[in-house]
């Protein structure tokens, strides 16, 4: 039987691609944000709850969704994490890092045979520690048995090096222990998973940046040329990134933009990544659709969990958990 899911927080759909590429039915999907939701719609069929989560009730969720309580599979969930985040201000205080009681709410409620919660690496960490703990104690409060794992992406089919905590649990009276997948795959190179595009952006940026081209060069020997240059940064702030190792974690665009903001540099040209580049470190499909205007497709990317770890994850559930 198709196990059925439920991804919270779904954002354009990383989670949603990686359930899908297992094997899940998504009955539902919830995510405030406009521009996501419209993203999400342009790729999945899936009825979306497009709100507030504090205001879903369990018995609105069921309904949406279908479902009976204790029938869902996996409830999935990645509550926004910048309350956490090493990247940024890491403040305990940030509203936006109490949303995962949310997710332990419906969590209670649905009862659900499994969960999934991913949030990235900085909660255990400093102070952010104490907060870890509170959270995995709410979480089996609920009725779980839990374990949590710091994985990283690039052991999991994507180009990238992105570690998150992953919180997997499943219901007591299933009397199974949760489990996480072992890495599978060796680092991606970004070349690898970009170096057939050479220069060509993006048709609606077509013209940034193209001072030079690798058209008929072999990359194993325009490589040494620009060894030199690699993780030097451009435009005052923008890294290069390496072109024989998986790409470093790639983040939202900034308030200033992709152009000049937070996207990552191109190892070998004077430019940062396109929107076509993101996808592929990001392992999203070429063909995936970004809805309004393309720097926004940079900020979707950014907060996404990457689809082919999500994959992982979910096969594991279903071959070693579920079955």
């Amino acid at each position: 039987m198709t196990p059925s899911v439920i991804s919270t927080f779904a954002g354009c759909g990383g989670s949603s691609l990686g359930y899908r590429m297992a094997g899940y039915r998504e009955v539902l999907a919830v995510e405030w944000d406009d521009n996501a939701v419209n993203t999400f719609r342009l790729n999945f069929d899936v009825p979306v709850y497009h709100g507030d989560i504090g205001k879903l009730t369990v018995k609105e969720c069921l309904s949406l969704a279908s479902l009976e309580k204790g029938s869902l599979d996996v409830l999935d969930g990645s509550p926004p994490c910048q309350g956490f985040s090493t990247a940024g201000r890491r403040n305990v205080e940030d509203p936006r890092s109490g949303l995962y009681r949310q997710y332990i709410r419906l969590l209670k409620g649905l009862k659900p045979k499994v969960f999934v919660m991913e949030n990235v690496s900085g909660m255990v960490k400093g102070v952010m520690k104490l907060m870890f703990v509170q959270i995995l104690k709410e979480l089996k409060a609920a009725g779980y048995r839990v374990k949590v794992r710091r994985l990283n992406a690039k052991y999991y089919g994507v180009p990238q090096s992105r570690e998150r905590m992953i919180f997997i649990g499943v219901r007591k009276d299933l009397g199974i222990e949760p489990s996480h997948p072992k890495g599978q795959t060796k680092p991606i190179p970004v070349c690898d998973a970009i170096g057939d595009l050479g220069n060509t952006m993006d048709a609606s940026i077509d013209h940034i940046w193209t001072d030079e081209s690798p058209e008929g060069k072999n990359h194993k020997n325009w490589y040494k040329a620009v060894r030199a240059r690699q993780g030097e940064l451009i435009r005052g702030q923008q890294k290069r990134g390496i072109w024989n190792k998986p790409a470093s974690t790639l983040v939202t665009s900034g308030p200033m933009g992709p152009l000049v903001g937070n996207v990552g540099a191109h190892p070998l040209f004077t430019r940062t990544y396109s929107l076509l580049e993101y996808k592929r470190l990001a392992s999203f499909p070429d063909g995936f659709k970004f809805s309004g205007d393309w720097g926004l497709g940079f900020d979707r990317i950014g907060n996404s969990v990457p689809p082919k770890m999500m994959q992982a994850i979910a096969e594991h559930i279903k071959n070693n958990i579920l079955r």
